[in-house]
């Protein structure tokens, strides 16, 4: 069903929003960074005359060894950077392209530590000359620090494993996420045996102190940003539970009350994450996205229990405290690139397109609210949604109905037979933003299908509720 709710117009006239170039430039010079940061590692080894001293098949071994030992590990710090959440960063890339560009990482970064193992201990049995596992326990027994190194490489393996989609799926978050801690702990035993073993890194060299400075660099961003900017937020903001509404059968919108909010900079399809301070779910974290504009002292999120702490959220009682990360993400207005907008929603992800509809810069009639679900009465939020698109001049609809077996589009079943698309649905969808939040799979189909439309990567946002 479909419910058009136009209004009169009152909007600014729409333009594309301004801040969309700097978060280009912002993004490509990260990216420069990056490429950079590698090419540095390599330039210190050529600089320090590496290649210089390659005089035979061993010592060539051993060069090509060491260079993928300090790009791997100069990839680990940028996966590190990446998952510190850094401002920049996610004002470029947003929360999940950065998460997604850190996992697509891990692999070449153990391969290429894992080759620098290999290859040291082939070259280094080539001059001895030893076996291979011979000289294994000779560098184990013998150079300093290195159980230190093997112990980080065995830390590294069982995080790359445990990132795996397959393996993660059967960890609860906590324990995925303890395990992860892990990473910081594998680079942080490997530092000494690159200091001791070997001259790339003698006392007193430059290349010394750029090296220590990347650690010191790293170590430090993940510090303030992970730690100690969430706890002085959450002291200062002193947030509290208000009001728990019952949206729906397990869905309630929770409002929070505290001070100093607009310092938190939020804005509107952002996410925290979450920590109740009360029995059952203090040591639990939740990332959910606002449901409503943020505002100088209040905030409200709205949530679905899943069966496990987070089923008890509808029973929270008032008064409880409640800490804080964030905001995240970069499913704003800020991402903008057009002056029209669609946004799409199944189940709870209703919860950022209400609020991205309540602060999104457009002109009557250049807004489109598609909510998808199984049956009327599993839409969330929908009467606040209709009172926006009314006020707001932007169209409503409703597609109800169950999906077809067998099938891979997010549309109902009698959609799919009617050939109906997003293109359909939206006749000028080309000329618009598209904002999608709901469960991964039904994401995934949403946005396949905008880009079967002819919709521009750099036109398509979404959110993915999953870890």
């Amino acid at each position: 069903m479909s419910l058009d709710t136009r209004a009169r117009p009152h909007q600014a006239r729409p333009r594309i929003h301004p801040n969309y170039p700097r978060r280009m430039r912002l993004a490509d010079s990260l990216q420069i960074l990056a490429v950079v940061s590698v090419a540095l590692v390599v330039a210190v080894f050529l600089a320090d005359g590496g290649a210089a001293r390659i005089s035979t098949p061993a010592d060539a071994i051993t060069a090509l060894g060491i260079v993928t030992g300090l790009v791997g590990t100069d990839l680990l710090l940028v996966m590190m950077l990446l998952a510190a959440r850094l401002p920049a960063i996610d004002r470029a890339f947003g929360h999940d392209s950065a998460m997604a560009l850190h996992q697509s990482l891990g692999k070449p970064a153990l391969y290429l530590i894992l080759a620098h193992a290999v290859l040291l201990t082939i070259g280094y049995a080539l001059v001895q000359p030893a076996g291979f596992f011979d000289e294994v326990w000779i560098m184990f027994s013998s150079l300093p620090d290195m159980p230190l190194a093997f112990l980080g490489l065995g830390l590294l393996i069982a995080v790359v494993v445990t990132s795996l989609v397959i393996v993660r799926h059967k960890f609860r978050y906590e324990v995925w996420h303890l395990v992860h801690l892990l990473s910081y702990v594998a680079v942080l035993v490997a530092i000494p045996h690159q200091l001791s073993v070997g001259t790339l890194f003698r006392e007193g060299s430059l290349q010394r102190y750029y090296w220590l400075a990347l650690y010191a660099g790293v170590a430090g961003s993940i510090i303030l940003f992970r730690f100690i900017v969430p706890i002085v937020r959450s002291l200062r903001a002193r947030l509290t539970v208000v009001g728990v509404d019952q949206e729906a059968r397990g869905v309630v919108s929770i409002r929070l009350s505290g001070r100093q909010l607009r310092s938190l900079k939020a804005k509107s399809g952002q996410f925290f994450i979450w920590r109740f301070w009360t029995p059952g779910l203090w040591w639990q974290a939740h990332p959910f996205s606002l449901s409503a504009a943020p505002t100088g002292s209040s905030l409200r999120i709205t949530v679905r229990g899943l069966g496990d702490a987070s089923s008890t959220l509808p029973r929270l009682p008032v008064g409880t405290r409640v800490s804080f990360e964030g905001p995240y993400g970069l499913f704003t207005d800020f991402a903008r690139t057009s002056p029209r907008i669609v946004l799409i929603a199944a189940g709870i992800g209703v919860a950022p397109i209400r609020s991205l509809l309540e602060t999104a810069t457009f002109a009557p009639g250049q807004a489109t609210v598609l909510l998808r679900s199984s049956t009327v009465d599993d839409t969330y939020l929908v009467e606040e949604l209709a009172a926006l698109c009314r006020a707001r001049g932007a169209e409503l609809r409703i597609i109800a109905g169950k999906r077809a077996p067998g099938t891979s589009s997010w549309l109902p079943g009698d959609a799919v037979q009617a050939r109906i698309t997003l293109a359909t649905l939206v006749p000028k969808l080309r000329e618009a933003d598209v904002y999608i939040c709901g469960p991964r799979k039904w994401t995934d189909e949403v946005v396949r299908d905008a880009r079967s439309a002819g919709l521009p990567t750099r036109q398509i946002h979404f959110e993915r509720f999953d870890w």
